[in-house]
């Protein structure tokens, strides 16, 4: 499947309202969100048919299109009918999914007040990147030259198209030197987030992770701190130096993507998955399952 191109799978799109062919959900090349990053998306999991927390992400879409200086045309609630419907006419079980929404056509300069915003959401199968025992072997990070940018250069609190250039740049770079992604600084030199996952790293049995104020503060990351919490670990949310990485025992990152992923390496410093890696994999996969809840 994954040798298959996007554009050219079968199965359904929701698309400005309607359901439409897969390959039939297309846009044209003068589009503004192509041309100037006036777009914005979501990252889900559907898991045995169910989204994981699909209106947070609804409310969080709606939000970054404000940040964006534009209005989605349809409620939260309509966001999650559609989101279900595809996910289900798209064959239920485990699926990634795609909400996006984008200003269309009818003006192509910087300025795009009168442009019609488009919203579309794509469903495909997505299994679990790792199985639990090749993932506590940990992944490597390479630690990328792009930094996470200053809050009055960026909407950094917008899911936004745009803001993930750097990110491409950064994984591309990472994966050309035997890496599986890339850690971030922010603008001021200081630990961030991934090219895509927020992270999380232990010491002394408390688990400690960057103020999420110039990056995404995911709503896995909010998840995660939650269930640890729920476990009885201690969350200390604090500005991490990259100085600090020789000190931390574990390190793992979290993602609607992701998961929770422990990691083995960043750049020159390396961490060994342990208890509480394992055990923030476990609670995350009993709280995502709808058959493990109910269990």
């Amino acid at each position: 499947m994954a040798s298959i191109p996007f554009d050219q799978r079968d199965g359904w799109i929701w698309f400005n309202g309607e359901i439409v062919p897969w390959k039939d959900a297309k846009v044209h090349v003068l589009t503004h969100g192509l041309h100037y990053g006036s777009c914005v998306f979501e990252g889900e999991r559907a898991y045995e048919g169910v989204i994981f927390k699909s209106t947070e992400h609804s409310v969080r879409l709606r939000k970054s299109a404000e940040l964006m200086d534009f209005e989605i045309p349809y409620s939260v609630e309509e966001l999650d009918a559609a989101k279900a419907k595809v996910v289900a006419l798209n064959g239920g079980g485990d699926q990634y999914v795609r909400p996006v929404a984008w200003r269309g056509s009818e003006m192509m300069a910087v300025s795009a007040q009168h442009n019609k915003i488009h919203v579309a959401v794509a469903t495909w199968a997505w299994p679990s990147m790792f199985d639990p025992e090749t993932k506590m072997k940990g992944i490597k990070l390479d630690i990328a030259e792009f930094r996470r940018p200053d809050p009055q250069c960026a909407p950094v609190h917008a899911k936004a198209a745009g803001l993930y250039m750097i990110c491409t740049i950064s994984k591309h770079k990472a994966e050309k030197k035997g890496y599986a992604d890339a850690m971030m600084l922010d603008w001021q030199g200081r630990v961030a987030e991934c090219t895509g996952a927020n992270i999380f790293f232990t010491r002394d049995g408390a688990i400690h992770t960057p103020i999420a104020d110039c990056f995404l503060n995911g709503i896995t990351r909010q998840t995660v701190i939650a269930l640890a919490k729920e476990q009885g670990l201690e969350v200390i949310e604090r500005r991490i130096m990259p100085d600090e990485l020789p000190a931390f025992n574990e390190c793992f990152i979290v993602g609607s993507a992701a998961e929770v992923t422990p990691v083995a390496e960043i750049g020159p410093y390396t961490f060994k998955p342990g208890n509480i890696s394992r055990t923030m994999m476990d609670s995350y996969t009993n709280a995502v399952r709808p058959k493990s809840k109910a269990a």
